[in-house]
């Protein structure tokens, strides 16, 4: 089991929460379906951008699952959201992550596309 240490930035904000969400699925390999389109681009993590939800799934799939995630920031504004932070692995390695999400809407409640580092 993952232990999640989240951001102070998510306080009264639904969508900073909604985006450390997001952050800490693909960081612990976890999409929820309904929480990306159907047509979700995800770039950075491979050469070619990934298109879809299966195939982001499939992805994940064979990734390690991180002992620990810290999460320093997670902030949005209008259609766009950005998390960063520190996932810690079982054999003591650190790995920082960024992600930056762009929603098919202003509610900020579906990933339509996602930029990935780290």
């Amino acid at each position: 089991m993952t232990e999640i240490k989240g951001s102070s930035d998510c306080g009264n904000s639904p969508k900073n929460s909604f985006v450390q969400h997001i952050a800490i699925s693909l960081e612990t390999n976890a999409i929820t379906p309904s929480d990306v389109s159907d047509e979700v681009v995800w770039h950075g993590m491979t050469t070619e951008p990934l298109r879809g939800r299966s195939a982001i799934d499939r992805e994940l799939e064979g990734r390690p699952q991180p002992t620990l995630i810290v999460v320093e920031h997670a902030i949005s504004h209008g259609k766009v959201g950005a998390a960063s932070g520190m996932a810690t692995y079982e054999n003591g390695r650190d790995r920082r992550f960024s992600h930056f999400f762009e929603f098919t809407n202003a509610k900020a409640n579906c990933v339509a596309s996602i930029k990935s580092y780290g």
